[in-house]
């Protein structure tokens, strides 16, 4: 989690610590009840999050085991590859460490990688209120935010039936500006901790100025659909008499050993969620 801001940092209590309007009032404080949209200059008081569509629509946080493909998201190419059960897509949205944002500008499509979160029915994006795409995501326009696990090289007999094994997820909507400290500062949890599992607990929490900040952006998760791969490669039949070896080559993310870094102090161990650290529940 970056810190773009120039304030002074000043910790906020945890929440067993303090009550959520203790904390509001610290922020107001600190950022001379600048509590507006960083974007628009809407103020936290207006209605401008994902619950508060969904208190008018009933479907943000109303999730269902089957995400019902529709006209956009609905698979042509291969749809036996298709899947859009909940189960698979928030799987697959978990396991990857990045994702891409699509969106358009005057016209010029833009598509560019960062970190995400899942937190139930909802996807969180964070950055910089100078972030180009954060602020055009958060002025309503439409989003279409993928990611993909490469599972293996699929290598056939002939050059044209290459391919991979993946498991990818589109997620299309709009997004809106996360509000509040509380909900913000959930936010922030779910991204680190879907980076390193563990590291929220032990790591100083967000200081008002990094909460002010820092936009957040939720995607509720209601239109989308997951494509997999699996399987060995499908050459034409007249190839498979051709001394060609042909199979999958098995790929995974793997850790490698933590790098200590120079200014901390000897005494201070790796920690032990460090230590364990897988990204597959496979591995």
């Amino acid at each position: 989690m970056r810190n773009d801001s120039k304030q002074a940092v000043e910790p906020v209590p945890r929440a067993n610590e303090t009550g959520t309007a203790e904390v509001e009032r610290e922020l107001i404080a600190n950022t001379d009840g600048a509590r507006g949209d960083l974007n628009t200059g809407m103020t936290a008081s207006q209605p401008n999050s994902a619950e508060a569509q969904a208190d008018a629509t009933g479907e943000c946080f109303a999730p269902t085991a089957r995400i019902e493909p529709t006209t956009r998201t609905r698979i042509k190419r291969y749809p036996a590859r298709a899947n859009y059960e909940r189960t698979m897509i928030e799987a697959i949205l978990d396991e990857a460490m990045v994702c891409h944002v699509g969106f358009v500008v005057d016209g010029q499509p833009y598509v560019l990688p960062t970190i995400h979160a899942r937190d139930g029915a909802r996807l969180y994006i964070h950055g910089s209120p100078m972030s180009r795409m954060l602020r055009t995501a958060a002025a309503g326009v439409p989003l279409c935010l993928t990611v993909t696990v490469h599972d293996g090289i699929v290598l056939a007999r002939s050059a044209f039936h290459h391919s991979m094994n993946y498991r990818s997820v589109v997620v299309l909507g709009m997004a809106c500006e996360v509000t509040g400290v509380a909900p913000k500062v959930a936010a922030m949890r779910a991204l680190v901790d879907h980076l390193m599992p563990g590291r929220w607990e032990e790591a100083r929490q967000p200081s008002t100025g990094e909460i002010a900040g820092t936009i957040i952006l939720e995607l509720p998760l209601t239109e989308a659909s997951a494509k997999v791969r699996t399987g060995g490669p499908i050459d034409s039949e007249e190839d498979y008499k051709l001394p060609v070896w042909a199979g999958v080559v098995p790929l995974r993310l793997a850790p490698g050993a933590p790098q200590r870094d120079d200014r901390i102090a000897a005494e201070i161990e790796l920690p032990d969620y460090v230590r364990r650290w897988r990204r597959s529940a496979a591995d």
